[in-house]
């Protein structure tokens, strides 16, 4: 019996492996990889809410994931309920453009930009430029009648 039948077999050996298998079928999947570069590639294609890992270099190598649990001793079930910030992980594929939520997500963040007549006249050509290839003429005209060109 191949490895990932036997991953799969083991479902029907826990508490609710019955929920596990559907979701398994409807949402998820067992992929065999030749090596640890392929899984690292696949795992960033599926961008799963958590993966383990064997080695760092592997994990180095996982830039969309949730979370990367790393090393025979870091389990998931770990990281949801007492080494991770939280339980709080991007699903569907998420994790392609957003990590867990953090303290971060609570904490407002306002940019403050203040120009000079000269700084503003050194931009001026390619803000002008930009404004007017995405057809916003009057972000355009917003810096040309300030006369810096």
């Amino acid at each position: 019996m191949s490895f990932a039948r036997r991953v799969a077999r083991e479902l029907d050996r826990v508490p609710r492996g019955s929920v596990a298998a559907r979701a398994l079928a409807r949402q998820g999947a067992i992929v065999m990889a030749r090596n640890a570069a392929e899984a690292a590639a696949v795992v960033n294609l599926l961008a799963p809410e958590h993966v383990w890992c064997q080695d760092a270099a592997t994990a180095a190598a996982i830039v969309n994931a949730g979370t990367v649990f790393v090393g025979d001793y870091s389990v998931p079930a770990a990281g949801d309920y007492a080494t991770g910030s939280n339980h709080v992980l991007p699903t569907s594929r998420a994790a392609r453009f957003r990590g867990g939520l953090s303290s971060a997500d609570f904490v407002r963040v306002t940019t403050v930009q203040r120009l000079t007549r000269a700084g503003l006249r050194s931009i001026a050509p390619a803000t002008v430029t930009l404004a007017r290839s995405e057809g916003l003429e009057a972000h355009a005209r917003s810096v040309l009648i300030r006369g810096v060109l």
